[in-house]
């Protein structure tokens, strides 16, 4: 019988470096088998509505993420079965014909702002981690990677930041820092608590007999 897979939940404001710390982590087992999950691939599907409607997406409040299917995928996984990720396109606003196929494996890291806002995800997860990062970095973060990576005026993402981004982050992300077992500042430039997560997720491993 196989063992249940660990299951870590990242969770953090936009530009916190939970993206950096989950990726630190999943290299720090690479050869050993693990897989990350982005919470941004589980947007809700809406080729249902007008173009016009989608452009109206409010990708930072909750209800913009198809958690139901997430959890039934996180279930699969969970009693080692594949599944077929969804792709999101971010220029119809809506999820592509694309799915990515995903093998079970001993660690799953899932990774986004809100993954600590559901409790039946939270439910799912072993450890819960919550990257805690200061404002002004969070938004200087996101202007360097919306103008340098999407093309983005800097008017327009502080618009956004401003009316959506910091609103959202106040009212729905914030407050899941209570769930977290643990509360990592600076994200991925905090290596002291990047190893100590490491060598808390091997002793798990250990005591499961994966590694």
């Amino acid at each position: 019988m196989k063992r249940k897979p660990v299951v870590i939940g990242v969770a953090g404001g936009s530009g916190s470096g939970k993206t950096s710390v989950s990726k630190a982590i999943y290299h720090s087992f690479k050869g050993h088998s693990i897989l990350m999950i982005e919470q941004d691939y589980y947007y809700k599907d809406q080729t249902h509505l007008p173009f016009e409607e989608r452009l109206k997406t409010n990708y930072d409040h909750p209800l913009a993420f198809d958690n139901d299917l997430l959890i039934s995928h996180l279930k699969k996984l969970l009693a080692n079965d594949p599944i077929e990720k969804p792709v999101y396109d971010y220029a119809i606003h809506t999820r592509s014909d694309e799915v990515i196929a995903v093998e079970p494996k001993d660690v799953i890291i899932l990774e986004g702002i809100l993954v600590l806002e559901d409790e039946r995800l939270r439910n799912l997860m072993d450890i819960k981690l919550f990257v805690d990062t200061d404002a002004d970095l969070r938004i200087i973060r996101r202007l360097r990677r919306d103008i340098r990576d999407r093309g983005r005026k800097m008017d327009a993402v502080i618009e956004q930041y401003v009316n959506v981004v910091r609103p959202m982050h106040n009212q729905f992300i914030e407050p899941t820092k209570r769930y977290a077992d643990v509360i990592i500042p600076e994200g991925g430039h905090n290596h002291v608590a990047i190893d100590l997560m490491v060598t808390k997720i091997q002793t798990i491993l250990e005591q499961k007999s994966f590694l």
